[in-house]
């Protein structure tokens, strides 16, 4: 009984893992732009932007990604904003891991030597050009490993948006088990998925961290 119901639900599950992927993807490419732009005005002299970045930061780190799914879909409509299920949960899962994001890349480029930027501007160099011709290129292989973390915690937290309706892996395992009464069972398909899905990402992040890390070396 146990294992014919595995292998009926399997390819709804893997079908709706199709839309975890999705959603983890989008996201954090997604997160990784609005990250590193918010990085920026963060060691901006511009104090405008600065603030800004820094409210941001504060608001999204400081506050449940639940309740940013929320307020996003179901908040936002009462100012006349509407926003459908799926893009409602990208929006919010790309906030709140590009405010992560943000500080990882805001580190790594301050751990670059500063007498590397001296020396390009002392070589006629804007800040702008020795930003990103020096510091930038060599932040982002620094910021790789420290942004796995938040890669990995963002596959897991695709899980929340089940509560928008989206129908991702945890939404679909639910589905499931009201007509089959079966908890324990489709719970634990689902999160052998998602433990194959993270450690397939995982062993990706590592690649890149030790393809970075050659480079640095030479």
């Amino acid at each position: 009984m146990t294992f014919s119901l595995i292998t009926e639900s399997l390819p709804a599950l893997l079908n709706a893992t199709l839309m975890t992927i999705l959603l983890a993807v989008i996201s954090v490419v997604i997160a990784l732009i609005i990250g590193f732009f918010t990085a920026l005005a963060r060691i901006s002299k511009n104090k405008l932007l600065k603030g800004i970045a820094s409210v941001y930061i504060s608001i999204f780190r400081g506050t449940p990604l639940l309740v940013q799914i929320f307020v996003i879909y179901y908040g936002l409509p009462q100012i006349n904003i509407e926003i459908s299920p799926i893009p409602s949960g990208i929006i919010a899962l790309s906030l709140n891991a590009g405010a992560y994001l943000s500080e990882s890349f805001r580190a790594a480029i301050l751990s670059v030597d500063k007498g590397q930027l001296e020396a390009a501007e002392s070589l006629g160099m804007t800040y702008g050009q020795a930003l990103r011709r020096i510091i930038l290129p060599q932040s982002i292989r620094i910021a790789i490993p420290t942004m796995s973390n938040t890669y990995i915690t963002l596959i897991k937290d695709t899980s929340l948006v089940s509560v928008i309706t989206v129908t991702e892996l945890l939404q679909m395992s639910s589905l499931i088990i009201a007509k089959t009464f079966e908890p324990l069972t489709i719970y634990l398909v689902a999160a052998a998925i998602y433990w194959v899905v993270i450690t397939g990402f995982t062993l990706l992040l590592d690649w890149l961290e030790k393809r970075s890390s050659r480079h640095i070396m030479q």
